[in-house]
């Protein structure tokens, strides 16, 4: 039976206490090696599973412009309820940016060790056709990495503001649930709307690069 890299990965955090970061990482990619999972498996899991969280922040973002925008639209009667899905949908919000960082870092921390791992390989090689075949691979895919990675914390880059622009609305509306202080809002609708859009647009592209990068490795 073959078990996912995120059920090895689990197995070995007891490491973090045991020792350094990047003692753990080096622990953890010699333990998935073992099993099957070599570090550029692990990069593509990784690649595609900040991906899947870049869909998820852009369904997020669009559900909080839905709510914020709704929530202008009601009665006071109503204000109460809809005020506490708006929060929801911020703090979600914020929960998806979070675990956004988290992939950004993952995929940094196994990319740097693929990467140095195949730098030292080139000094193995007694075949200098081989060693010259392989160093080109190794520059072509660097050079791939780093536009995707690039695209990627572009996007990362691109929640924040959109993030604080949300928090500051939800703030707001925190303590002041009555239609007149809520109209004073109502100008912000549009440039929410615009961060939005920019955001996903931004999401799109680097979810494309994603594609790209990762046909490259297979």
């Amino acid at each position: 039976m073959r078990f996912s890299p995120n059920y090895y990965f689990r197995l070995l955090l007891i490491l973090l206490a045991a020792g350094g970061l990047s003692a753990c990482q080096s622990a953890y990619y010699g333990a998935m090696e073992k099993v099957g999972y070599a570090k550029r498996d692990i990069l593509v899991d990784r690649v595609e599973a900040a991906a899947e969280t870049q869909e998820e922040v852009k369904e997020e973002f669009q559900s909080a412009y839905q709510a914020f925008n709704a929530l202008l639209q009601l009665q006071s009667t109503e204000l109460e309820e809809r005020y506490e899905t708006l929060n929801d949908a911020y703090e979600d919000s914020a929960a998806k940016a979070e675990e956004l960082s988290d992939r950004v870092d993952a995929i940094e921390s196994v990319a740097d060790a693929l990467f140095d791992e195949w730098q030292q390989e080139l000094g193995q090689y007694s075949s200098k056709t081989l060693r010259d075949s392989s160093a080109r691979k190794l520059r072509t895919t660097k050079s791939r990495y780093q536009q995707y990675l690039k695209s990627l914390k572009r996007s990362e880059a691109k929640v924040k503001p959109v993030l604080a622009v949300f928090k500051d609305q939800v703030l707001f509306l925190k303590h002041n649930l009555n239609a007149e202080k809520i109209s004073a809002l109502k100008g912000e609708v549009g440039r929410f709307d615009s961060d939005v859009k920019g955001l996903v647009r931004e999401m799109d592209r680097s979810i494309a690069q994603a594609k790209d990068f990762i046909q490259g490795l297979e």
